[in-house]
């Protein structure tokens, strides 16, 4: 067993470490990580462009660009969380609370670094679980069927509610709204569409940049217009770029914890990468000293920042072992697979030993090559934050704007944005916490596929998500979560913790 996996990690590398694969490993994850450092392009959008470029190139290096372009946006998106309060990519949202309160706090830099080095030792573990636990993994993600999705999916957005700064039942209703946003579009089994308003171009939905950006990029933007001062918090001297000892002692459990949820939450479709830097930072709230979390802890960036990471590289098992798209870049990596004339699904490791240890391989390397071009660039980037406000707002809203735009080429979608800009005013103002929403989002239609298909399966039964095992145990721990949360004791506790 040991002697195939070392044999057939020879046949990657050797593919990996070819000048070609090499170049096309390091276009990927430069290009993903400048992805990830420009609010508003996400890897979704930036993958979607680059397709038809991968038209020409070998099946391999297509796949090792894409994936580099992927886990390159993981990290980047980390880079304007914490600089600018903008969650360049979904899972990154949860950076942006104790990031960016370091940034202010003149620890930008050892914020990015942390950020980094978390983002590459939980790459290389995860790539290393992959390694070992693909074939056996993909037997536990077969067990999941529709209910299990969909528990899964309910316990997610439960802890969501449970982590929201304020009151629970603001939380709750914010999640709510972002389901009842996930429904506006075509309803897939009817044909049908619902809440489009009689307007074609909501017909496919919203996009989920045009909401990310507009409740957290513009409603930032509009919330810090209206200081009307220069803000100056952010020319704070910034202090060693590097972490110091105390901060690597302090963050080593969290990038180890971290890592060790983002591997486990990867596997499973529907949002890994960002179940798992939401789990990953719920999990240190409850361990140790929690005093200073909200107001810039190193645990908070380090155990999210490992946690999605890891979350990205472990969602590539469904997708070479199975075929299965666990996130929309996954759904992308099979249309790229697709256009190259490969049936993604467990033959693809017996037929293509190649590509599928290749890939693996190039994970090492493209990790190696992150944490090597952005530990230099921290300069760089702490450098963002002494550019005057009134140059950084009309930069990132133009930023803002070209990521949406280039989409669908739409105007329609940067109005839609600005309107959920004025919307993420109001909840600023209202004090409600964006994060739930965004989540409810996300997982709304894929709870709703899974919802319908489980139903029809089992001809209109309820109590089968109860009577399955696994997706019983999903929906116990979310409802005791929840009771838990409602406890007066309890309740009483979250808000002294959430009090900023």
């Amino acid at each position: 067993m040991d002697f195939a996996l070392f044999h057939n990690l020879g046949i990657g590398f050797g593919v990996a470490l070819s000048m070609q694969n090499l170049m096309y490993c390091f276009v990927g994850v430069l290009l993903g990580t400048l992805i990830g450092v420009l609010p508003g392009i996400g890897p979704v959008a930036t993958i979607a462009m680059l397709l038809p470029v991968t038209f020409n190139l070998s099946p391999i290096s297509a796949l090792i660009m894409l994936a580099g372009i992927y886990y390159g946006a993981q990290y980047g998106g980390s880079t304007t969380a914490i600089l600018v309060n903008l969650p360049g990519e979904s899972s990154s949202v949860i950076t942006c609370i104790d990031g960016y309160q370091m940034a202010r706090q003149g620890r930008a830099g050892p914020a990015l670094a942390i950020a980094a080095i978390g983002s590459f030792f939980a790459g290389c573990v995860a790539t290393v679980v992959i390694a070992l636990f693909a074939p056996p993994l993909a037997e536990v993600a077969l067990k999941f069927g529709p209910a299990e999705y969909f528990s899964l999916m309910i316990l997610g957005l439960v802890g969501a509610t449970v982590l929201a700064h304020g009151s629970l039942i603001k939380a709750v209703a914010m999640t709510l709204l972002g389901l009842l946003l996930g429904l506006i579009g075509t309803d897939v089994n009817s044909g049908m569409a619902r809440f489009t308003f009689n307007l074609a171009e909501l017909s496919d939905g919203i996009g989920f940049v045009i909401v990310a950006m507009g409740v957290f990029g513009f409603a930032e933007i509009i919330t810090n217009l209206e200081q009307g001062q220069a803000r100056d918090v952010f020319v704070n001297k910034v202090t060693g770029l590097m972490p110091t000892w105390k901060d690597l002692k302090n963050s080593s459990g969290a990038i180890l914890r971290g890592t060790t949820i983002g591997s486990m939450l990867g596997i499973l479709p529907g949002g890994g990468a960002l179940l798992s830097s939401f789990a990953a930072y719920t999990l240190e709230k409850k361990i140790g000293d929690t005093s200073n979390f909200g107001k810039g802890e190193i645990r908070g960036v380090a155990a999210p920042e490992s946690a999605n990471n890891a979350g990205a590289q472990t969602s590539f098992i469904p997708l070479l072992t199975l075929g299965i798209p666990s996130n929309p870049v996954m759904a992308l990596m099979i249309g790229a697979m697709m256009i190259q004339g490969i049936a993604p699904g467990p033959q693809v490791m017996t037929e293509k030993p190649d590509l599928f240890w290749g890939m693996i391989a190039s994970m090492w390397i493209g990790n190696l090559m992150l944490v090597i071009l952005n530990l230099p660039l921290i300069g760089m980037w702490v450098k963002l934050l002494t550019v005057p406000y009134r140059l950084l707002y009309p930069s990132i809203l133009l930023f803002c704007c070209v990521g949406v735009y280039s989409l669908s080429n739409q105007p329609f979608d940067v109005l839609l944005t600005a309107l959920f800009g004025v919307l993420g005013y109001v909840f600023v103002k209202l004090e409600c916490e964006p994060a739930p929403l965004i989540l409810g989002f996300i997982l709304g239609p894929l709870m709703e596929e899974n919802l319908r298909r489980e139903m029809l399966l089992s001809r209109g039964d309820a109590t089968v998500f109860f009577t399955k095992p696994i997706s019983g145990v999903l929906l116990g721990i979310a409802i005791t979560l929840l009771l838990i949360t409602l406890a007066p004791a309890v309740r009483k506790t979250r808000e002294v913790a959430f009090q900023e």
